[in-house]
């Protein structure tokens, strides 16, 4: 039987390679092998131990993987028939069918959406995550087939931050003509300045890094507010009121993690503003706001975390349709062979890297 490596962290910011033989696929299952797997902001809240639930287990969520071999006759979740070789994305957490919110159908909200992700690699089928050289994927994943149209860089990021933003914007429900301020121009930024620009709207991006701000004009942001300009939030709510005739955004996207980001956006929004909140998703930090203000305004807050996971196959949709507009491709810098998993780590943590890339040797 074959053998494969899977990462495994046993301690904060302490992984090792493990290796397996790779298990036959139960029906409805499929063993994949991985092209590639990024490092994503959320793997170095677990190896750095900040998640508010898992510290220790399989890494890895995000990532491009190849079919090798399924479990009687399987298809993706669009209805394509899967076979040996055919490239897919998966969703990374689970949708059991079976809980109140899967009955409700917010599947994004699953009782069980962990119930694969990061167990303990000595647990079958062994691998419960991207970062190693195969991805077992279960009948009650959400998976999708990759258009042959899609750059593979660009759908390996798939299943996280375009996914995400598709839905975050839908549910604001954003719409053409409508001026969207973007609060961060990491990798949620910039696919969130690439689909509001798609739908129409006007979009001005705040960060504090020149670089990054390059980036989202190059992801369609129409203007940007550099924090080392702008260095007050005052300064920064005049500058989007400026931009906006003097009314404030129609809609505010967090995708900062700063949690007094939350009080700035309330000021950076008109009246009737909504507020996309998707950059916190670490308990225990604290943030001051003033509700009056907020209030005064009426203005709606929706936070959100995950997506419903069709939005999947909306995000590839959107890639082969747009992917060649904006550099999708170019927005992981740095590859790593899986041997050298760590250090993609630390680089990642250190911002050596903007995104990093594990790759199979």
């Amino acid at each position: 039987m074959t053998i494969g490596q899977v990462t495994y962290l046993d301690g904060p910011e302490s992984v090792q390679l493990k290796a397996y033989d790779l298990p036959a696929p139960d029906d409805g299952d499929v063993l994949a092998e991985i092209v590639r797997a990024n490092v994503c902001g959320s793997e170095l809240h677990i190896w750095r131990g900040e998640h508010p639930h898992i510290d220790n287990g399989v890494l890895g969520h995000e990532a491009l993987c190849r079919v090798v071999e399924t479990g009687g006759e399987v298809r993706d979740s669009a209805g394509n028939m899967l076979s040996a070789g055919d490239l897919i994305v998966p969703a990374y957490f689970a949708t059991c069918g079976e809980c109140v919110q899967c009955g409700r159908g917010n599947h994004q909200y699953c009782e069980n959406a962990y119930k694969y992700w990061s167990r303990s690699p000595d647990e079958w089928p062994h691998f419960h995550g991207t970062f190693g050289t195969h991805y077992y994927v279960h009948e009650d994943q959400y998976m999708y087939r990759v258009p042959p149209d899609i750059d593979e860089t660009a759908a390996a990021a798939a299943n996280c931050a375009l996914s995400q933003v598709i839905h975050g914007l839908d549910e604001v429900q954003v719409t053409m003509d409508e001026t969207v301020v973007i609060q961060g121009a990491g990798g949620l930024g910039l696919n969130a300045a690439a689909v509001a620009t798609e739908i129409g709207a006007e979009t001005i991006v705040v960060d504090g890094v020149a670089k990054r701000l390059e980036r989202a004009r190059e992801f369609g942001a129409d203007h940007t507010i550099d924090l080392t300009e702008y260095d007050t939030v005052e300064a920064r709510r005049d500058r989007v009121h400026e931009l906006t005739d003097g009314l404030g955004a129609d809609v505010a996207v967090e995708v900062t993690g700063v949690p007094a980001a939350l009080d700035e956006g309330f000021q950076l929004l008109g009246k009737g503003g909504r507020y996309l909140v998707m950059g916190n998703i670490i308990p225990g930090k604290e943030a001051t706001i003033d509700p009056g203000r907020a209030v005064r305004k009426s203005i709606n807050v929706t936070m959100t975390m995950r997506y419903a996971p069709t939005r999947l196959n909306d995000a590839l949709t959107f890639l082969s349709k747009h992917g060649d507009d904006y550099p999708f491709g170019e927005l992981v810098d740095a590859s790593y062979p899986l041997s050298d998993v760590d250090s993609a780590l630390r680089d990642s943590a250190n911002r050596e890297v903007t995104r990093a890339t594990l790759v199979t040797e």
